[in-house]
């Protein structure tokens, strides 16, 4: 299926904010690849869904490969998988740091190297989006995770370098932080605990994050961004 109009790639896409995001895309008309280590065969012709794991190397481009194959484009890619392991920072093992640097980093260079690329040989730029946290920004002595600072501070960090490389070429680069969403990771009797972490008093819903993918999605001249989706966390409390 080569006939489509724009193509994105979305990872950790079988479920959550992923899965919404897929939905979201494809009623832009966009065909997606997307990927998770789970996700089952699609009745939709416009997603092409690719079992793999992204902290392995080379998958990135096999994904890439897959998605060009079928769709003969990338516009957007969005690093959406993503692990968290909150503990004291002496307490996280060297499993711990190579999870959450294999997916989180390894993850993210493998499909932005291989998508950049496959954006460079066409005219026409792309979108990189990655999904980060405020954590970052707003360290909670209540919730020490040092590891999810260390790699979400990385895409950070790179989501400027990236957009300032890449502005000439028609590629834009953003980053979405996230406060904490409800989804099945929290169980539902600590919503209203961490409901009360936020300024707004609320829990985000994935909602909020699809809708300020797409605003990013269709804001031309918006490129550099962290995009702070979080309650108003990352202001203070």
């Amino acid at each position: 299926m080569k006939a489509v109009q724009k193509a994105a790639v979305i990872t950790g896409a079988s479920h959550g904010i992923g899965a919404a995001l897929v939905t979201a895309y494809r009623a832009l008309g966009y065909g997606v690849a997307a990927i998770s280590r789970t996700i089952g065969e699609s009745s939709d012709a416009g997603v092409l869904a690719v079992r793999g794991d992204v902290a392995e190397q080379g998958v990135g481009a096999r994904v890439v490969d897959a998605a060009l194959a079928r769709f003969g484009r990338i516009d957007t890619l969005i690093n959406n998988a993503g692990t968290f392991i909150a503990k004291p920072f002496t307490d996280y093992t060297d499993e711990d740091y190579d999870a959450m640097t294999g997916v989180n980093l390894r993850g993210f260079f493998e499909l932005s190297r291989s998508a950049v690329a496959a954006m460079l040989a066409r005219d026409g730029g792309g979108h990189l989006v990655n999904l980060s946290t405020s954590l970052v920004d707003h360290a909670d002595s209540q919730q020490p995770s040092a590891l999810a600072s260390l790699t979400k501070g990385g895409l950070n960090a790179v989501t400027k370098a990236l957009a300032i490389e890449y502005a000439g070429r028609g590629i834009r680069v953003n980053t979405v932080a996230l406060g904490i969403i409800r989804t099945p990771m929290h169980p539902a009797a600590t919503y209203e605990g961490l409901a009360a972490l936020h300024p707004l008093g609320r829990m985000g819903e994935v909602d909020d994050v699809v809708d300020a993918i797409v605003y990013l999605e269709n804001a031309s001249f918006v490129t550099g961004e962290i995009l702070h989706v979080d309650g108003g966390q990352s202001a203070g409390r």
